[in-house]
């Protein structure tokens, strides 16, 4: 269930629209929008653009593999008692019921943490390496595991502590009750992440005074979007990823740029990507994005409900586990959650790509720079497989591809600019 918690917490950036077909198209000024659309992607060629399918196509696997052993993992637990082992310590503790679900979660997250820690190093430090994506070494990137590991240690506890009161009183609609526990602390993570979360990994720094922050001022001033801050920070210690949010609520809301998008893009990009990033707020996405996700969990928890107490029923004896109420049921729970979101995936993938489509939209219609928009669209490629199948991209992309994105942005550039030149983007940096 923790891993299932990180989600939802990493879910608060997240989004997408389905695939966009734009056929060849002529502007009354003879721009062809499939010829100038094809004259970006086709930048991408080569060794590049076989490195960027095989990145993005291996993590097709890496959607299954991780379920599978995030299930064994879970099914071990229980199968090897641990989990009653975990609880019975709990209660000798202390013998507050409240406080036991809490007591319990400790050498759960670490017994996790330890069982699938080779593929996390895999997953997420080799692999990185072997693509040339990562510019950390393993120190540097293991301490920030570490960072996340504490984290979980102190959230996840209070999560479960909430849902295993939610089951105690209401043990016949607690998955309700639950969903709302869970969509509480999302809006938790999103209020208090930006200032209390996001410092831990990288190092925020007020953006300079010149041109660029006053253009970034000034598309946040046409939608009221407070800019009194705008941070720069220093993720190139990480990876080359160019990237930028508008993030928190309320008072904790602000615009944040990663180094990458400022030393590796120009003017025209980075407005782009600012235009994007403003419309997640000005559309409200924050609030979609908490509804939908809300929706998701309460279907997934009604499906636990139903299940949990019948395989308890059957197997409860062998694995220790009383009831759904019982703390040793934790990895039961989390067993079935992901195997759901496992099945889930798809429709979470096109709903995100619902949001981030928008946005794009958004985005060209506030900065007003197609070609820049695409140049990010490529520069994103470098890790995204350019151009999918119409059912690959519904599946897996829960961004749009580079290709729709360039589409979009050259026929928004047909149908708002006067007299549109196809542009000749040649290859891209790849530093």
């Amino acid at each position: 269930m923790s891993r299932i918690l990180l989600f939802f917490i990493a879910a608060m950036l997240i989004v997408v629209l389905p695939t966009e077909s734009v056929g060849a198209q002529t502007a009354a000024s003879g721009f062809d929008v499939e010829q100038a659309s094809r004259a970006y992607i086709d930048s991408l060629q080569g060794a590049e653009l076989e490195k960027s399918n095989n990145y993005f196509e291996g993590g097709y696997w890496l959607i299954f593999w991780g379920a599978l052993i995030g299930v064994l993992v879970d099914f071990l637990i229980l199968q090897s008692r641990f989990s009653a082992r975990f609880r019975d310590w709990a209660e000798r503790v202390t013998s507050r019921k409240w406080l036991q679900p809490g007591l319990y979660a400790l050498p759960y997250i670490f017994a996790g943490f330890l069982l699938t820690l080779p593929w996390t190093i895999y997953r997420n430090f080799f692999r990185e390496q072997q693509y040339g994506l990562m510019s950390q070494d393993f120190g540097s990137w293991f301490g920030e595991q570490m960072i996340g590991l504490v984290i979980s240690l102190i959230v996840f506890p209070l999560l479960v502590m909430a849902i295993f009161a939610v089951i105690r009183r209401a043990p016949k609609t607690w998955w309700i009750w639950g969903t709302g526990v869970i969509a509480s602390f999302l809006f938790i993570a999103l209020l208090l992440g930006p200032i209390f979360i996001a410092p831990l990994f990288n190092d925020y720094s007020e953006m300079a005074d010149g041109p660029m922050r006053d253009r970034i001022v000034a598309m946040a001033a046409e939608y009221d979007i407070p800019a009194d801050h705008i941070y720069v920070f220093d993720q190139s210690r990480q990876h080359k990823r160019i990237s930028a949010n508008v993030s928190g609520i309320g008072p904790t809301i602000r615009i944040s740029l990663n180094d990458n998008l400022l030393e590796r893009t120009g003017p025209d990009e980075v407005a782009a990507v600012m235009g994007h990033e403003l419309g997640h707020y000005v559309l409200g996405h924050t609030w979609r994005t908490v509804l939908i996700l809300a929706l998701i969990v309460a279907v997934g928890l009604w499906i636990v409900a139903r299940l949990a107490p019948r395989l308890i029923e059957r197997h409860g004896a062998r694995w220790g586990v009383r009831s759904v109420a019982d703390p040793a049921a934790i990895p039961l729970l989390s067993l079935l959650l992901t195997l759901y979101f496992f099945a889930a995936t798809p429709v979470l993938n096109s709903l995100i790509r619902i949001n981030e489509s928008d946005a794009d939209r958004f985005g060209l219609d506030t900065a007003r720079k197609p070609d820049g928009f695409a140049k990010v669209a490529m520069r994103l490629s470098e890790y995204r497989k350019i151009e999918p199948g119409t059912v690959e991209e519904m599946l897996f992309f829960d961004h749009p591809s580079g290709a729709t994105r360039v589409r979009m942005a050259m026929q928004w550039k047909a149908d708002n600019v006067e007299n549109p030149v196809m542009m000749n983007p040649g290859q891209l940096e790849q530093e």
